[in-house]
């Protein structure tokens, strides 16, 4: 029996982002050229350049089996006309024993190591972000397992003067304080210097509900009963269940400090709401925060906390999505607008609810939707989501409850968009007032249902309406003041930055020829435990694929686009890409079957800048049948792209 859950999507195929014409040619039709017109007055000054340059030496794509099992990384950069060496550093490795401790094993709420059926310790293969502290002169790290239980561990590093990071030591984190820990995926730094986790794909409160034995409960519930003690739920009743786990303690920002002692303070912000949480993204402001929620049909959340540097209480809001570009057509735009969700809240409020025992049906009323999409009952509403489609009625006072319990739901409940599919990275660029996000897929709710007959668009709302694009995209949101909401980072529109190429879209289908080197033949699939031959790299790969991760690189115009591909690139691939000139470099290529996790940049940490990248599950996703007698290969890897002089 696997005690983890997989949380792995397919990844699949996309659009190439076309560069934006630079200037416009006007020609006169007919007619004599006139005289010249009087000399003009001399133009004021323009803005000054800051001098700072960055170009990275491009790596190719794999293309041989020995580069497809390799870690393949940019051996130069040019910082500001300098040329340094650099290359990818392998910190730590899942499995790795370090002291006492081994890097990635799981534990239980005691403590306890979990443990495979053979016995042997369970330990993750899903390393996923990884944050650089430095507190009081020294520098902790803090990785995150993406598993079910997860588990985040605390590094000790040392730091040499070419910049070199090792680790001294690493331990468990205890989070039995906050009832566990759920799937981490992305996170970030705060402004105040902590990290910000994640609770990715929480159970759905409505069918655990509904639920009649722990046999009929989900993978992920299961695994997660043992970090309550319940090794085998088969053995277990629906009461002894009940007693310990609710799928509303999961979902939601998780916030860790570090002190100098290297002792970690762990909090889960209720007050920021609950979803399929990717990501928390904090704004300079200190107070507004960006929610990327992962999945399908699926919302895009701020929220705008009452005090800077405190997530304990604000107001959360939901964004809707009002097309400006032509409906079917790939690249959109849209304009934005948000939706307040309830009333603003404290953690203290909802914590108090699920402490409480609050149910699913204690905040909704719930009927079945007719085929097309409508609610029979004067009242409910049609709503699609993640969760399938339903009609909701809410119940009396339970704004609060709905908000940050039930904060997909409630959205789709009040007007907001749930459209979006695998909402992933979210990052900013101060200078010119963009936030960047992205898209891993457009496809789903995302598309046109007129055009892609998508039944996700039922419920009577079609708020996306794009060109399928299975390789994802990045989009750029314009920052602006808003005073309606009290921030001056509101999102107020979204255009497209950059798309995958889809060799494989059936409109335009154009995939590498059998005798080409990007077509591998002996590209394999996991099929019902099995390895199949699959068509692969059905997203050109000098384009991005299913984009994840996203990190700008502030003063160098520059942002790091992480892959989370299976068979849109066999190997997943790391980008640098230029804002101003669309210039797009390949910086990093993973071993067989992996992930690139955990993109992040460090401007300066003593005088040094580092760029963090883990590798996620080699031979995990694909190609699972290569990995050969040496089953190390399968350990994952934290460790950075660097190091590079400081780049504040």
């Amino acid at each position: 029996m696997s005690f983890v859950q997989s949380r792995k999507w397919t990844r699949r195929e996309g659009r190439w982002a076309l560069a934006p014409l630079t200037a416009l040619a006007l020609c006169a039709c007919s007619g004599d050229a006139g005289a010249p017109g009087p000399k003009g007055d001399t133009g004021g000054q323009g803005p000054a350049g800051n001098g700072k340059s960055l170009h990275f030496t491009p790596i190719n794509a794999a293309i041989t089996p020995e580069q497809k099992r390799s870690v393949l990384a940019s051996p130069r950069a040019t910082v500001n006309g300098q040329e340094f060496s650099i290359g990818y550093e392998t910190v730590l490795r899942s499995g790795q024993k370090l002291g006492e401790h081994v890097f990635g094993r799981l534990t239980d709420k005691s403590g306890a190591p979990l443990t495979n059926t053979d016995g042997s310790d369970f330990v993750s293969p899903s390393n996923d972000f990884s944050a650089l502290l430095q507190v009081d002169g020294k520098l902790f790290e803090l990785t995150q397992f993406e598993t079910t239980p997860a588990a985040m561990y605390l590094s000790e590093l040392s730091q040499d003067a070419q910049g070199k990071l090792t680790a001294l030591s690493t331990r468990p984190i205890d989070f039995s304080g906050v009832d566990g820990f759920w799937t981490p995926c992305a996170g970030s730094v705060s402004p105040w210097n902590t990290n910000l986790s994640s609770e990715e794909y929480p159970a759905d409160a409505r069918a655990y509900e509904n639920a009649t034995s722990p046999a009929s409960l989900p993978s992920a519930d299961k695994a997660m009963l043992r970090y309550w003690g319940i090794q085998d739920p088969t053995q277990a009743t629906m009461d002894a269940v009940r007693a310990v786990y609710s799928p509303y303690r999961y979902g939601f920002v998780v916030e860790v400090a570090v002190d100098g002692a290297g002792t970690a303070t762990v909090r889960k912000h209720y007050a920021a709401g609950r979803r399929a949480l990717e990501l928390a993204y904090v704004m300079p402001d200190r107070r507004t925060v960006y929610l990327s929620d992962d999945g399908t049909n699926d919302g895009f959340y701020m929220f705008v906390a009452s005090r800077p540097g405190d997530l304990s209480e604000g107001q959360l809001y939901a964004a809707r999505w009002y097309q400006t570009s032509p409906s079917g057509q790939p690249r959109g735009h849209a304009d934005f607008s948000w939706v307040p969700l309830g009333p603003s809240a404290t953690d203290a409020q909802v914590q108090a609810l699920i402490d409480g025992g609050i149910r699913f049906s204690d905040i909704f009323e719930t009927e079945t939707q007719t085929t097309e999409g409508d609610c029979l009952t004067a009242g409910f509403r049609a709503v699609f989501t993640e969760t399938g489609r339903e009609c909701l009625k809410l119940k009396p006072g339970q704004e609060l409850a709905a908000s940050r319990l039930e904060s997909r739901r409630y959205a789709a409940y009040l007007g907001a968009t749930t459209e979006f599919r695998k909402t992933e990275g979210i990052t900013y660029n101060a200078a010119t007032h963009r936030l960047y996000i992205s898209f891993s897929e457009v496809n789903k709710g995302m598309i046109n249902a007129a055009a892609g007959a998508s039944p996700q668009d039922l419920a009577k709302v079609n708020h996306v309406q794009l060109a399928e694009n299975y390789c994802g995209a990045v989009y750029e949101l314009v920052i602006a003041p808003n005073v309606k909401v009290g921030s001056d980072y509101v999102a107020e529109s979204a255009s497209s930055l950059i798309e995958g190429v889809w060799l494989a879209d059936p409109l335009s289908p154009r995939p590498y020829p059998a005798d080409s080197e990007y077509n591998d033949k002996d590209f394999t699939l996991p099929v019902n435990g099995k390895a199949e031959l699959k068509p692969v790299n059905v997203c050109g790969v000098n384009g991005i694929a299913n984009p994840d991760n996203l990190s700008f690189i502030e003063g160098y115009d520059t942002l790091l686009i992480g892959e989370d591909s299976t068979d849109g690139h066999q190997n997943d691939m790391v980008w640098a890409y230029n804002v101003v000139t669309r210039e797009l470099t390949r910086v990093f290529s993973t071993p067989y079957g992996s992930e690139t996790t955990g993109v992040y940049f460090y401007p300066d940490l003593n005088g040094h800048a580092y760029i963090k990248t883990q590798i996620q599950h080699p031979y995990g996703e694909s190609d699972t049948d290569k990995v050969g007698a040496d089953t190390s290969v399968t350990q994952s890897y934290t460790g950075y792209i660097g190091p590079l002089p400081a780049m504040n």
